[in-house]
Order: C-alpha cells, then sequence, then structure tokens
C-alpha cells in the first residue's frame, strides 16, 4: 500500500528522521530520541507535523444544530472563537473517535478529528447532518497542521518572521484565532495537546514548508527542537490525556474512562444517548490514571497485581520523563468495588447513575468553560522528598 506523504515530508527526511506508517500517512516517529524530544516540550518547546489529522468542516444555518446532534456535547452554545473537546459516540454509546471543534462563525465549525478515524468520523457527522440545513467537507488532504508545544511556544510564534502574532498573548485556552504568515491565512488554536501551554496552526499545504522553515530559524534561540509522534504519546500519557485505541475504543463508553462529564446528558437528542443512559454492566472495564511512587522498568504494557489477585494492564510512558508518569490502568470495575448488578426493575436514569466512575478521572471538563489556566510548568511543585517535579492535574487535550 503507497502511505500518503505530509505536505512536508521532504524537511523531515532532511532532518533525519525516522519514519512509520501511521493511519496510512508515513510520518516521523523520531529524529534525535523519544526522551530528548519528550523533555524538550517539557523544558523549551517542539515543533511537530500533525498534517496526518483530519479537519472536517461545516457551514450554514444547521452547523451548529447538527453538530448537538452529531456529538456528545452542545456545540452550539460556544461562543466565536471558541474550541471544544467533545466525542462522536455510536448508537449505543461507544466512543467513534474524540475530537476538538473550533467555532469559526456564527455559521461555520472545524472538527478535528484523529487520522486514524478519519473516514469513520466524517461519514458519521456527514450522515447526521443530513437532516440540518450545512454543508460538510473534508478538507484533511488540503490542510496542513504544525503544532508548536512547550513553555516557548509563544516566544517562537512572536520572533517568526511573516507571522502576525498579534493577540497570541492574550489568545485563551481552547481558544482560536485567524492570522496570517507571508499574506496567506493561518488558525491558530491555543490547546496544547501534549499537556503544555503550546499552539496548533493550520494552514493550507502549499505554505505549509515555508511556515515550518520560519519557525525553526526563529526558534532556534529557544531551544526548539523537531519531534516525532513517539514523544507526542509519551507526552499526553504523562500528562493523563486519552489517545485513541488505548483509553478510547468502539468497546468502551464514556463513563468507562471517567469521561462522563464530556457527555452533555441534558440534551435531549443526540446519537448515543440511549445507550449512555443504558449505563454498564457492573464488571465492566474501567480505566483510571494512577501515579506510580517509584521508578518502575519502561515498558509499553506493565501487569499490575495488587494483593488478592491481578487487576489488569496498564500503559506509561516509556522513556521514564522528568516529572512523575502516569499510568493509565485498564481493569475490572467488580475487583475494585463490590456494585450490585442492575435489576431489571431499574429505570434508565438510575443504570446510569449506578454506573457513573467512582474512580479517579484521567480527564477534567474540557477548559473552555474555565478562565485560562497556566501551563504544566507554572503548575507544578516540589516534593522535597523526592525532589521531583509532580503533576497537579490532568487536562483533556487530544492527540
Amino acid at each position: 500500500m503507497t502511505l500518503t506523504k505530509s505536505p512536508l515530508d521532504a524537511i523531515h527526511r532532511e532532518r533525519g528522521a525516522s519514519f512509520t506508517d501511521f493511519a496510512g500517512w508515513d510520518m516521523p516517529v523520531r529524529y534525535t530520541s523519544d526522551l530528548a524530544e519528550h523533555h524538550a516540550v517539557r523544558n523549551s518547546a517542539g515543533i511537530f507535523d500533525l498534517s496526518h489529522m483530519a479537519e472536517i468542516y461545516l457551514t450554514g444555518p444547521g452547523a451548529a444544530a447538527a453538530l448537538d446532534y452529531a456529538l456528545a456535547g452542545t456545540l452550539s452554545s460556544i461562543p466565536l472563537g471558541r474550541a471544544k473537546y467533545s466525542l462522536i459516540l455510536s448508537e449505543v454509546g461507544t466512543v467513534v473517535d474524540d475530537v476538538i471543534a473550533y467555532r469559526l462563525g456564527d455559521e461555520q465549525f472545524l472538527v478535528v478529528a484523529n487520522a486514524g478515524n478519519r473516514f469513520p468520523a466524517a461519514a458519521a457527522i456527514r450522515e447526521r447532518a443530513e437532516a440540518f440545513d450545512c454543508v460538510v467537507e473534508d478538507r484533511s488532504e488540503e490542510v496542513a497542521l504544525i503544532a508548536v508545544q512547550g513553555p516557548n511556544a509563544l516566544a517562537i510564534l512572536e520572533a517568526t518572521t511573516g507571522f502576525s502574532s498579534e493577540g497570541l498573548a492574550e489568545l485563551g485556552y481552547y481558544r482560536c484565532l485567524p492570522r496570517e504568515f507571508n499574506g496567506e491565512s493561518v488558525l491558530v488554536g491555543r490547546t496544547g495537546y501534549t499537556g503544555e501551554d503550546g499552539f496548533e496552526l493550520y494552514i493550507d499545504n502549499a505554505h505549509a514548508a515555508d511556515l515550518w522553515r520560519a519557525l525553526e530559524a526563529a526558534g532556534a534561540e529557544f531551544d526548539l527542537l523537531a519531534c516525532g509522534l513517539a514523544c507526542r504519546d509519551t507526552l499526553r500519557l504523562e500528562a493523563g490525556m486519552p489517545l485513541y485505541g488505548h483509553e478510547l475504543s468502539l468497546n468502551l463508553k464514556p463513563v468507562q474512562v471517567g469521561m462522563e462529564k464530556v457527555v452533555d446528558m441534558s440534551k435531549e437528542n443526540f446519537v448515543g444517548r440511549d445507550g449512555v443512559m443504558a449505563g454498564v454492566p457492573a464488571n465492566a472495564t474501567r480505566i483510571v490514571g494512577l501515579s506510580p511512587k517509584a521508578s518502575v522498568p519502561a515498558a509499553p504494557i506493565i501487569p499490575f497485581t495488587p494483593t488478592g489477585g491481578q487487576l489488569g494492564l496498564s500503559r506509561r510512558a516509556p522513556c521514564r520523563p522528568p516529572s512523575v508518569t502516569r499510568s493509565l490502568l485498564r481493569s475490572s470495575n467488580q475487583i475494585l468495588r463490590n456494585s450490585a448488578q442492575h435489576s431489571p426493575s431499574m429505570s434508565a436514569e438510575q443504570k446510569y447513575q449506578q454506573s457513573l466512575s467512582p474512580f479517579p478521572s484521567i480527564h477534567e471538563r474540557p477548559a473552555h468553560e474555565h478562565p485560562r489556566k497556566p501551563p504544566v510548568h507554572e503548575r507544578t511543585r516540589m516534593d522535597s522528598s523526592r525532589g521531583r517535579r509532580c503533576l497537579r492535574r490532568n487536562y483533556p487535550v487530544r492527540r
């Protein structure tokens, strides 16, 4: 099978990147080492090519209502220039994909989906929007996505020649702003999907390479490092952020991964509502976040066995990042708590309430509803007994 190449492919090869097949795209997995790239994002800045991500546009008077029906959250309520983390659910309430939706205008939205779920996500949105007055366009192969993440991200954008950075310092978390690079349109988002403060830049493929080179030139004095998809995964895992195919899948409902707050059950009609209301069995799989107190051997999958028997498997960052590693534990709810099975006489609301997760969430409510949050390096504290940096809270940023 011929892999799709990023519009930045030539630059990656010039930089000596190692490549991998990622959802049919030939993408850089690393340039130097996973550890060096991970540290760069946490301590200075990293630049990522995310052009494999899916960009789905909805335009028209019915666009907001269509997304309210298609997604688990309420998109019609977000103001212009805001973004919202949400889920595409199946009819039975499991997760088709997790997405970020930007409101670009009163009648225009951009939904960014995972590369591996581009076609299912686009098909689901298109089908669900048929009854509404709007047009759905999948422009994934036309739009490049470059992300600059880390404490120095703002300074790099402000120093980039040809880039209009006005207003970026005031741009809040989960917000977006139209800017320009050498006269070409750029949509700037600030969702910090790695757990650090950072910016995501959406630009036409034809101008992506020029923007990347300009960012690299500006970032030289700020220790900017090109980063691959491997450290993207470890950064997200360290911050307790779910990754589709691991913590999210068609086999899991939001409540099983601590994401029930993402689903707006006050909406009367959206795809998956009945499935969510049905709840899950008492012995259903749950995924929770753990912060180990001591270093553990680096491995993608680690058996975790508490007193009394094996509990499940956890996934952790393989590179031992400088701050505390967060593992996402797949477990049996029946082992973690004694719950009665659903009674046949229980109402749908009772079943739903009983199924709500009692465990620590791996994800907090999306921050578009809250004031701007400071970046991770400002949200840390020193554990004097061990002398290490510990993350205080999780943020649901994507991919």
